[in-house]
């Protein structure tokens, strides 16, 4: 087992690039074990490298000139035993007292002296010599004679530096000699905290992934509403040229009344501003009339293309009385032809809901045609009143009565299926859709029978904040 100069100015070369000196502190060299044979190789001289010895001082002699020590120099210390005054202890204390004043870093050649201050170099670690020295007491225990064991071989010297004092001098751990063991490293946060750290990368990754499981879902849902929005406004679509089929001569007649008006009258009036002195008092009258049924032939074209035409399902603050007016003015020549007497109720207060007007009214005329055809074979009482009502502070609510035959009791629950129905030539999707189309609108429908005869749908929908 031995240390040598040369590795501790390598040690040294290592912490301080661009080395200049070394200065030696330590007890006298007659007093030096391990590192007595250091004072040839200093007589010898380092080409290149200024040998500064500070051995056998006083303890305050040293504190004072590892002060103020220049640059590009490193200490190497040997060991200090006492202060000068007859006062002694552990080198490895000494070696604290000089680290704390010393401006240079301190390499050391023994591994107790790593904790005290110094920066580390080639080492000896007494473990090992104690570990060797165990092994060869037992083998003697065990009955060999201690002239018969071989000389110990141990490489007992390593590179170690200290952690802490390689932060204090900004020393590069790339610049240490290969194989260079580091002790005191503070460990890094995943190090020191491994465990809890797997369990929140763990729990980080499942929640992430169960966010984008989520967003995903969310992004289907969504896509599966507006499909489901499209499908539900082409059904109703075709359910408005089916409606508006059966309405068709009504139509045509209602038309046909303006026309012929604005026809006689025109023709009227030609006759009068042909004659030799035309009274243009009564022209502008005929002017009026013509005027007032070309409004009329136009609001029913409105409500007409308003019935057919094809848009997507958009919510918007509308009055539901006035959706109930138009409803029942659009129906009111179907109603004549079938000698039916309809009649309107609104509430005196304007109900204001978020829905599609086109659909909404959609719904209302499905349900007062419905209840037409139920009283189709009634020979005389037919009658439908449609109302508009506030249902507490949250809901309003449309009702419309017929005084028809009433719906079968076993029957009430199936009529808004899909395909269920009784008429002959029926479809059975106009209830179904206007089912649809009212849980959209976060609404309910259901109907019931009068206990004076006939039937009763009631539609009920959210009032608009």
């Amino acid at each position: 087992m031995t240390s040598k100069l040369r590795d501790a100015v390598t040690a040294a070369r290592a912490v301080v690039p661009g080395l200049r000196s070394v200065v030696l502190v330590g007890a006298e060299w007659d007093r030096q074990v391990l590192f007595r044979n250091w004072k040839d190789e200093i007589a010898a001289g380092i080409p290149g490298l200024d040998i500064i010895e500070i051995i056998g001082r006083p303890m305050a002699d040293v504190i004072e000139r590892v002060k103020a020590l220049p640059d590009h120099s490193a200490i190497i210390y040997t060991g200090l035993y006492s202060d000068g005054k007859d006062n002694y202890y552990p080198p490895s204390d000494a070696l604290a007292f000089v680290a704390a004043k010393a401006n240079r870093p301190i390499v050391v050649a023994s591994e107790t002296f790593l904790d005290a201050g110094g920066i580390g170099g080639f080492t000896i670690v007494p473990s090992l010599i104690g570990a060797e020295a165990a092994r060869r007491s037992l083998r003697i225990l065990d009955g060999e004679a201690p002239e018969n064991l071989p000389p110990s071989v141990v490489d007992v010297v390593h590179p170690i530096f200290n952690w802490r004092q390689m932060q204090r001098w900004n020393v590069s751990e790339a610049n240490l000699p290969k194989g260079s063991e580091i002790r005191f490293r503070d460990p890094t946060f995943l190090e020191k905290y491994r465990w809890r750290a797997v369990a929140l990368v763990t729990a980080l990754l499942v929640q992430t992934t169960l966010i984008a499981f989520l967003l995903h879902e969310r992004f289907m849902r969504r896509k599966a509403e507006v499909e489901s929005r499209n499908r539900l406004s082409d059904l109703a679509h075709i359910n408005r040229q089916a409606t508006a089929g059966e309405l068709s001569s009504s139509i045509a007649h209602e038309l046909n009344q303006p026309l012929g008006s604005i026809l006689t009258n025109a023709e009227t009036a030609e006759l009068i501003l042909g004659s030799p002195r035309p009274d243009l008092q009564e022209v502008r009258e005929i002017i009026s009339d013509i005027k007032r049924d070309d409004l009329r032939a136009s609001e029913v074209i409105r409500r007409m293309r308003s019935l057919l035409k094809r848009a997507p399902f958009e919510k918007k603050e509308i009055d539901l009385n006035q959706t109930m007016r138009e409803a029942f003015d659009f129906l009111k020549l179907q109603a004549s032809a079938r000698n039916v007497a309809i009649y309107l109720q609104t509430s005196p207060q304007t109900l204001r809901v978020k829905g599609d007007p086109v659909q909404l009214q959609q719904v209302i005329l499905n349900l007062v045609v419905n209840s037409m055809d139920a009283m189709a074979k009634m020979p005389y009482g037919r009658t439908i009143i449609g109302r508009t009502e506030v249902n507490g502070d949250a809901s309003a609510v449309i009702s419309i009565c017929d005084s028809g035959p009433g719906i079968p009791q076993d029957r009430l629950n199936d009529i808004f299926d899909p395909f269920f129905t009784t008429k002959e030539q029926g479809m059975g999707i106009g209830l179904s859709i206007a089912r649809t189309i009212v849980l959209a609108h976060s609404g309910q429908l259901w109907a019931e029978n009068q206990s004076g005869g006939g039937a009763v749908f009631h539609l009920s929908l959210p009032l608009a904040a």
